[in-house]
């Protein structure tokens, strides 16, 4: 059992640190410009996460604690209600896996209540990348208090300026 110790130790160091790499915020384009499709199945989407966290909701207590406790975690570390307001929107995690290595941009376009049909987009970019990955982006702050919720949404996986994979919600055309 001794000896045992330092291996789990080690090991629980390693997966520790591969959990507590911060992601540099998303970029924002000006326009999401059109690309061809190649679907490739050595890129593909694995699971996706979404949540809400708006103000407009009813804030009953639910009687499923995972969404209480995703409550909770959105709103932990605010300090007053101007910081709060800051963490209202849309979060989306997306975990995704590539076989090959390549440089690959992952990007989220979405449309929101008040802008219409208009298009918005984030990116993520991953140079020499292999394996899997997690992804995450969020519409909040201003963006989210002024154009209201996310409706409709697409993710994409591009690669040397082509679509390899994509999924995306039921709304969108």
């Amino acid at each position: 059992m001794n000896r045992l110790l330092p291996v789990l130790a080690t090991a629980l160091v390693a997966a520790l640190a591969g959990c507590s790499t911060l992601e540099e915020p998303a970029a924002r384009l000006e326009s999401a410009n059109v690309l061809p499709l190649a679907i490739d199945d050595s890129y593909q989407f694995r699971k996706i996460l979404l949540s809400a966290y708006d103000p407009n909701l009813p804030v009953a207590r639910s009687k499923i604690d995972f969404i209480n406790f995703e409550r909770y975690r959105r709103a932990w570390g605010a300090i007053d209600s101007l910081d709060l307001s800051e963490r209202y929107g849309n979060y989306f995690t997306f975990h995704w896996r590539n076989a090959i290595e390549s440089d690959v941009t992952i990007r989220l376009e979405y449309r929101q209540a008040e802008l219409g049909n208009h298009v918005m987009a984030l990116e993520r970019f991953y140079p020499s990348t292999k394996g899997s990955h997690r992804s995450t982006f969020q519409v909040t702050g201003d963006d989210f208090l002024e154009a209201g919720l996310v409706t409709a949404w697409r993710v994409l996986l591009i690669v040397d300026g082509r679509i390899v994979a994509f999924k995306q919600s039921y709304m969108w055309k």
